[in-house]
């Protein structure tokens, strides 16, 4: 399955007075990556990433529009990986639960939460469910994916206060020890900024996390920002939509605040984690950055680099064997932690 970040075409309208003018720089595809990734680094940027949506009207049609043609993929990635998805929720805060089929024996009482990626804005509903779909499948286990509340409509700490609420609900079925925690993007940083939350109102946190090329920085700070501008091609810059995003998200609260970008807080005592980016990802400094601290703060933290890979690819092709080892990898380390 490609997903609609990068190959999904779609009639979007683009605010011209707003674009930003960047250079796009192209590089040869390695020839250390997979045949079916291989169109991925190639291909030309995403066709929305330049988007400026002004009014709270002109962001709910172009969130609409984007989740409709992933909507459209869902069906067949279900099928394929042999999941059923029911939609339910959590102390008020909606979710979905994808079971597989089969689940293995050792994750019987085991479940993983998932917070979807897509820049605080975007992937409302079933649209946030693919990769936890992919998770479930490929790992044979219960997931748990939350529909956190989103701006125009509901800005920070709306996202932040839903994933808390979903989680104290999720402990009084599951132990801390049997529950993983995971996203990526902006599910990346949901995961670490309830770690967060959790700590600072006396929860347990989850026996384990994984947080693909999370989005631990939400200000334009870090070496990545800069040198990977025009090379990722998913998000490009964050002069696109992104940095709107976070701006609309944070709604004029300080970019810095941990629970907006966790990289400035306390992560002393945070569960192992496994952090995994690409060597042309916007956010591979946002991952480097926060890999490093975990580890100077004592954490058991380990992180994956992906040959190759813009943001988040290693999503995009369900079949790829880049796609397959971010599973494989995040299962191994789940279940090196959580009990059983």
């Amino acid at each position: 399955m490609i997903k609609h970040l990068l190959l999904l075409i779609m009639v979007l309208w683009v605010n011209t007075g707003h674009a930003q003018n960047i250079t796009i720089r192209n590089f040869p595809v390695p020839n250390t990556v997979s045949a079916e990734i291989g169109p991925l680094i190639s291909g030309q940027p995403t066709p929305f990433w330049n988007d400026h949506p002004q009014t709270r009207d002109e962001w709910n049609l172009w969130v609409s529009q984007i989740a409709q043609g992933t909507i459209k993929q869902l069906p067949d990635l279900r099928e394929k990986m042999q999941v059923s998805v029911e939609s339910t929720q959590f102390s008020g805060v909606p979710g979905f639960i994808i079971t597989p089929k089969q689940v293995l024996p050792e994750n019987r009482n085991r479940v993983l939460i998932h917070f979807h990626g897509g820049g605080y804005v975007l992937n409302p509903g079933e649209a946030g469910t693919d990769e936890a779909i992919m998770m479930a499948g490929y790992g044979q286990i219960k997931v748990i994916s939350i529909d956190y509340r989103m701006p125009p409509d509901f800005p920070f700490p709306a996202a932040i206060d839903d994933a808390i609420t979903a989680y104290r609900e999720i402990l009084r079925t599951y132990p801390a020890e049997r529950i993983g925690a995971f996203g990526t993007s902006t599910g990346g940083g949901i995961t670490l900024a309830l770690m967060l939350k959790a700590k600072a109102q006396g929860l347990p946190l989850p026996a384990a996390i994984t947080v693909g090329t999370p989005w631990t920085d939400m200000t334009k700070t870090g070496d990545s920002y800069f040198t990977h501008e025009g090379i990722d091609n998913v998000l490009v810059s964050y002069d696109g939509w992104l940095g709107d995003a976070a701006n609309l998200y944070a709604n004029g609260h300080d970019l810095k605040d941990p629970l907006l970008s966790p990289i400035y807080g306390d992560v002393q005592a945070f569960p192992p984690t496994l952090l995994v980016t690409g060597t042309r990802d916007l956010f591979l400094s946002n991952t480097v950055r926060m890999h490093l601290k975990l580890r100077e703060a004592g954490n058991i933290a380990d992180l994956i680099v992906f040959e190759g890979l813009s943001h988040a690819q290693y999503l995009m092709a369900v079949d790829a064997p880049e796609t397959k080892r971010y599973f494989k990898e995040s299962i191994l380390f789940f279940n090196q932690y959580l009990a059983r």
